[in-house]
């Protein structure tokens, strides 16, 4: 075994889970690793069982990093030598393509062990009596401002909202799919290359939530100088970004002439309504992790901002539908 001294650590990083790169100062193979201690496992999609299988899947057909050890309290996987996205990314179509390439590997794999649900079933099911605890018997603990926000946030739980959600889901048939697929989540490494991070929500849902998710985080700034920590952007991409990125991914498939720009149309128009269910996903996401924050966030006006914009966004869209409706009728 080699002395302590023989490595470097870097700084842990992460969002639910803690990630620490582990260099070797001599000439080992490999020579780098990335250590990653699994929290908030309470919440987890997938049994402990189907997810390290999922990663190993993932693994074996080079999507996810390698595999070096795993158990239920971490996992040792291969070092990627790069860096995270940012939102300016993914105005580089370079960047989308390499994206939408991993992105079609992806969904062509069938674990054949996952749930026979879907992703937002199962992040109801999951994360929602998690959510209850804290807004019901822990809100006491938040400034009286976000204890108002607690009250508010109550709504996310009800039978109402499962409502809303599932009438934000196109018909389109389900797939395996990432699920968590904001920019902080996919790396480009130093050979230029893309690959895709993180694969804890990894289950099955309707593809065009992989590229919505992407959109939809671009608007979020983390690390603001003062509390709350973060603030929302106005959105800076377009309809023809998304419609970029999905070129890119019918590109790797075999359709041509009137039945891809038929596809194309129709998954730009599944990821634009799609992408409102970006902010309630971490909306649930964050409320049980306000009372013990691994990030300087403060996570119920988080969560509050998230659900709001959710809201927002879903009575647009069927506000207009329903106009749309009323149009034809009248005609």
């Amino acid at each position: 075994m080699l002395p302590s001294t023989d490595f470097e650590w870097d700084a842990p990083r992460g969002f639910s889970s803690f990630t620490m790169a582990i260099r070797c100062l001599r000439n080992v193979e490999p020579p780098a690793v990335l250590y990653r201690r699994l929290e908030g496992k309470e919440n987890a999609i997938l049994d402990f069982t189907t997810e390290k299988q999922v990663f190993q899947l993932l693994g074996e057909h080079r999507i996810a990093a390698r595999c070096l050890y795993y158990d239920e309290t971490c996992r040792i996987e291969e070092y990627y030598d790069g860096r995270t996205l940012t939102p300016a990314d993914l105005k580089d179509s370079t960047v989308l393509k390499g994206i939408a390439m991993e992105l079609f590997r992806f969904h062509q794999l069938d674990p054949g062990n996952l749930p026979d649900r879907t992703f937002f079933e199962l992040l109801h099911d999951k994360w929602g009596p998690l959510a209850r605890t804290v807004l019901e018997d822990q809100c006491h603990q938040f400034p009286p401002e976000e204890q108002v926000m607690c009250d508010e946030l109550r709504a996310i739980l009800t039978d109402e909202t499962a409502s809303k959600v599932r009438k934000c889901l196109p018909s389109s048939p389900l797939e395996f799919c990432h699920n968590d697929t904001y920019h902080g989540n996919v790396m480009m490494l130093t050979d230029g290359s893309i690959k895709l991070l993180d694969f804890e929500f990894s289950c099955l849902n309707h593809p065009a939530f992989d590229f919505a998710n992407l959109f939809a985080e671009t608007v979020m700034e983390h690390g603001q100088p003062d509390s709350p920590y973060f603030s929302i952007a106005e959105p800076g991409y377009t309809r023809e970004d998304i419609a970029v990125l999905v070129g890119h991914y019918l590109d790797c498939g075999t359709l041509t002439g009137v039945e891809r720009r038929i596809e194309l149309d129709r998954l730009v128009d599944e990821i634009e309504d799609l992408i409102m269910l970006s902010d309630y996903m971490y909306a649930m996401a964050a409320i049980p992790l306000a009372v013990q924050p691994i990030q300087k966030i403060r996570f119920i006006p988080y969560a509050h901002a998230r659900w709001n914009r959710f809201l927002s966004a879903y009575e647009k869209r069927f506000r207009e539908e329903s106009c749309g409706q009323s149009t034809a009728v009248e005609s």
